[in-house]
């Protein structure tokens, strides 16, 4: 036996597996031209250069019109990969989907399992990007949670249950989510994502609109649709239909 060998197995399991809740950006194929897809892209990206900066991307095909045999899942790789996008799987289509997203080596997941399409604006602090504000903040189960301290670049805070409430400024770079509604009192200027597991009737406050992303039940604005209403002002963030809306507080 090895020195390595023998060290293993005195030693507990070398991994375990953790369930975990996770935002993931859903791009909805609607259908596949391979030289129409790489001008949306790169438009969409031209609204914000670090909008899509190493985003980790499942390709939905619930409402794909085309034929999804024909689809090429390796062009589409290859297109996202040259604007440092991940693709990481393909949620919907059949068993031939399934077969082609193997061969592709993308991970293949139901119709409606890959939650909902939460993009992820900004680059933040990559040394800070893992780092979860738990020891701010107070939590009860089923309760919420209540944050005191400023969410900083790079930090990321989850209420997966029940409301999440801070009591202080969001920065650019940082990502807050809750189930439910959020509130914050101070600045908004990283991202919101209220209702994250589909409340559509959950909302976001804030004492001032300086996000990079706002988003409730999966429908989503990036700053640059929402300077024209409630920019810098006391604002809620709701759903109206499927239409996000920004509603000035204290009317």
């Amino acid at each position: 036996m090895t020195e390595s060998a023998a060290m293993a197995g005195t030693r507990d399991a070398c991994f375990e597996f953790r369930g975990a809740t996770q935002t993931l950006t859903v791009l909805e194929l609607r259908y596949f031209d391979m030289e129409m897809f790489e001008k949306n892209l790169r438009d969409k990206i031209r609204q914000a250069p670090n909008f899509f900066r190493d985003l980790p991307l499942v390709i939905g095909l619930d409402q794909y019109e085309g034929n999804l045999a024909d689809l090429d899942f390796f062009q589409l790789i290859g297109c996202c990969r040259t604007h440092s996008i991940q693709v990481l799987g393909v949620r919907g289509g059949d068993e031939d989907v399934r077969r082609l997203a193997r061969n592709a080596s993308l991970a293949w997941l139901p119709a409606g399992r890959a939650g909902h399409p939460l993009p992820d604006p900004a680059e933040g602090d990559t040394a800070e990007a893992a780092t979860e504000a738990h020891a701010d903040s107070d939590a009860a189960p089923g309760a919420g949670k209540v944050v005191t301290q400023p969410v900083r670049s790079g930090q990321q805070v989850y209420a997966p249950e029940g409301d999440l409430i801070i009591m202080a400024p969001v920065g650019a770079g940082a990502e807050v989510l809750a189930a439910g509604h959020i509130h914050i009192y101070g600045p908004l200027r990283g991202r919101a994502l209220a209702g994250v597991h589909g409340d559509s009737n959950a909302s976001i406050f804030c004492q001032s609109l300086e996000a990079e992303l706002v988003s409730v039940a999966g429908h989503y604005k990036i700053s640059e649709d929402l300077q024209d209403s409630g920019w810098r002002e006391p604002a809620r963030v709701r759903l109206n239909g499927d239409a996000l809306v920004v509603d000035p507080l204290g009317r």
